[in-house]
């Protein structure tokens, strides 16, 4: 009985070593795959069957004799081992054991994830950006026409479908969310998970707005085209609807069920025609007063189509309802200003303000009649007497050009007001001979 139980714990030794060794190079193996392999799963059920032989043979041993049973040597125990590794391992490519692997994480994954309503977005983190159009100060090949480069510049974006346009303005709506939460967050709480998580959704939702925007630029292109003319550059024209097109993003409401560029193409032209009437003028005019004149024209053309004539104010009064004295006054509004200095002539030697007449410039030829006249009134006056040049120089305002009354001189000469008009009609009948008069008469003509 004592060599039999020797035996058979031999053979119970021998078979968990060789178990031991077994896992030992199964946990190596596997440690070196990435992923684990369908074929795996057998490798147990091997081992457990061989520990269930060891130990019906170690019991059979206590009833039989030892003679005749095979002894396991510990010496061929790893070539067991490494047989069961070539069968756990046999033709099982690489490939598809990481194919397995991702296919069943991800329906772990899956499983775990809760449920969602339905139209909702799910945000998952990934590797892969935005395709968001870049757009840099530097274009390459670059020509003399800035308008051709921004064309080319912005031709490089592929056009949007409906569903690609929801899906961004949705994640516009998921950053401004994450915007405004982000904002009544505390420093300290947006550097935890849940911060970091709104921070990225907040990027993205900027990511989802500049691609957008790059999808559209095209139209704000074809809208600008029909204000061209009036007063301001195409490419301003483009700019000042390129502002439009951000507001119209960011106020986009995709759950109405319409395009986004029926509703953008709103905002590109209030943008527009602002802009045209706060900086096309010269002189601003209210945006009202312009929509008035925008109105009048337009009524003034199909009038004149209709008529085959320019039509008179009071035709133009009963079609807009208003008077004919109002029709004046907005079509002086609608005039243009002009330049003086606007070249005339093919050469463009002259300008526009060389025709116009200075209405205060004075004449050469009557600026020296004037220097004479006065040259022979001082020759007359200094043939009066003190008192009586005086006299005329303050009635008539010849010194300072300030006239004065009866009253004033008579004061300066400490006389009465009578006495003052009395020597002003002996002094004038004295200048009105014929010996002093003569020399005046040729500046009256």
């Amino acid at each position: 009985m004592a060599t039999r139980t020797t035996a058979a714990k031999a053979k119970a030794e021998t078979s968990q070593n060789a178990d031991a060794v077994e896992e030992t190079e199964t946990t190596t193996t596997a440690a070196k795959k990435p992923a684990r392999k369908p074929a795996a799963k057998a490798a147990p059920k091997t081992k457990a069957t061989r520990s269930t032989k060891a130990t019906k043979a170690a019991d059979d041993t206590d009833d039989e004799e030892l003679d005749g049973e095979p002894v396991i040597d510990e010496a061929d125990t790893p070539d067991v081992v490494a047989d069961t590794a070539d069968v756990e391992t046999a033709d099982e490519p690489v490939v598809e054991e990481t194919k397995d692997a991702e296919e069943s994480d991800d329906e772990e994954s899956t499983g775990k994830d809760e449920e969602l309503p339905t139209g909702a977005l799910r945000l998952t983190s990934t590797d892969d950006e935005d395709e968001v159009p870049v757009y840099s100060a530097a274009i390459t090949g670059a020509t003399a026409d800035p308008v051709k480069d921004y064309l080319k510049q912005i031709g490089k974006v592929a056009l949007l479908n409906a569903a690609e346009e929801v899906e961004l303005a949705m994640r516009i709506e998921a950053g401004l969310f994450a915007e405004e939460k982000l904002s009544q967050m505390a420093e300290a709480e947006k550097r935890s998970q849940l911060g970091r998580e709104l921070a990225w959704v907040a990027k993205d939702g900027q990511r989802a707005k500049s691609h957008l925007l790059g999808a559209n630029l095209r139209l704000v292109v074809s809208l600008a085209k029909r204000y061209t003319g009036r007063g301001m550059q195409f490419l301003d024209l483009i700019q000042e609807g390129n502002l439009g097109l951000i507001r119209a993003v960011e106020k986009f409401d995709y759950t109405k069920g319409f395009k986004f560029s029926t509703y953008a193409t709103w905002w590109i032209r209030q943008a527009i025609t602002r802009a045209m009437a706060d900086q096309a003028r010269t002189i601003r005019i209210p945006v009202h007063m312009v929509e008035v004149i925008n109105k009048l024209a337009r009524v003034q053309r199909q009038m004149l189509q209709d008529l085959g004539r320019e039509p008179t104010p009071e035709e133009l009064s009963r079609e807009l309802d208003m008077t004919p004295e109002k029709v004046i006054e907005v079509q002086k509004y609608g005039r243009e200003p002009i330049s003086l200095h606007t070249p005339l002539g093919e050469d463009g030697d002259s300008e526009f303000g060389d025709l116009i007449e200075d209405t205060e410039a004075v004449v050469p030829a009557d600026a020296v009649g004037f220097t004479m006249l006065q040259k022979q009134l001082e020759s007359l006056l200094d043939s009066l007497s003190e008192r009586e040049a005086g006299v005329i120089r303050m009635r008539f305002g010849l010194g300072d050009g300030m006239p004065k009354t009866l009253d004033q001189i008579g004061d300066t000469f400490g006389v009465t007001r009578e006495r003052i008009r009395q020597i002003e009609s002996k002094t004038m009948a004295k200048l009105r001979h014929p010996s002093r008069s003569q020399s005046l008469r040729d500046y009256l003509e």
